[in-house]
């Protein structure tokens, strides 16, 4: 009999590996994989690329697999098409690496009001899900990303993670590399044992709100486009990947 392995298992151990560095923009961070249908490739991208600029995505660095190709353990089928996109949980990783203690709590959905988000109106905890809570959320279509983008409120997918406040100079210098390497998915930074977005945080801790990768796949399935996600697939090399205006179709 297999034990049961929860999600903050397998995010613990990924965020080990994470070793990209924001300064020299070089090393490995945690994707998502998603594989949509080639006739649907060029609407999806536009999608991304909408999700990209309005600060709805992680980053806006991105990776085609064509046919035939292979990533990770995953071989993309005839007829279909890979795209890799990068994974909130790759932000805790650096943190972890530059020696801040950094605990994942939860996946949720936040409500955003005229651009500036509110609160919190439903989470999953990662140490009761062996799902990603992200994609849990997402099946439940309770995402309004277009409205967001076309309004400036709606509700998009975030994740919570906890960190000792003695470490709060260390973590604003970390997140401002971060955001100067094009990975501007920060949300929100809570004050020391105080509520962020509604959310109680544990005493002598920090809450820093991220927003999800997985919220241009949301865009895509509220367009009514099948999209199949598996969240936080592999660590790849940000050198394998490229700006989403840069990329040529």
């Amino acid at each position: 009999m297999t034990d049961i392995m929860f999600i903050i298992s397998r995010i613990e151990n990924m965020m080990y590996e994470v070793t990209f560095d924001p300064k020299k923009r070089k090393g490995k961070i945690i994707v998502n994989i998603s594989i949509v249908n080639e006739s649907d490739f060029k609407k999806v991208i536009g999608l991304i690329r909408q999700a990209v600029h309005s600060g709805l995505s992680v980053s806006p660095y991105i990776k085609i697999v064509h046919p035939g190709e292979k990533i990770g353990k995953v071989v993309i089928g005839k007829g279909k098409i890979g795209i890799a996109t990068a994974c909130s949980i790759t932000i805790d990783g650096v943190l972890l690496k530059a020696g801040i203690p950094v605990k994942p709590k939860f996946g949720g959905v936040v409500e955003i009001h005229d651009g500036s988000p509110l609160r919190f109106t439903d989470v999953l905890t990662y140490d009761s899900t062996t799902i990603d809570p992200l994609d849990v959320l997402m099946s439940q279509e309770l995402t309004s990303v277009t409205q967001m983008i076309n309004t400036g409120s709606g509700k998009i997918l975030a994740n919570l993670r906890e960190a000792p406040m003695a470490a709060r100079d260390k973590i604003e210098q970390v997140l401002d590399s971060l955001v100067e390497a094009g990975f501007s998915c920060i949300m929100e930074v809570g004050e020391p044992n105080n509520d962020i977005l509604g959310v109680q945080v544990g005493r002598d801790k920090i809450g820093i709100v991220v927003i999800g990768g997985t919220n241009p796949m949301a865009l895509v399935q509220e367009n009514y486009i099948d999209i199949n996600t598996q969240e936080m697939s592999i660590l790849l090399d940000i050198e394998e990947m490229a700006h989403i205006d840069e990329l040529k179709f």
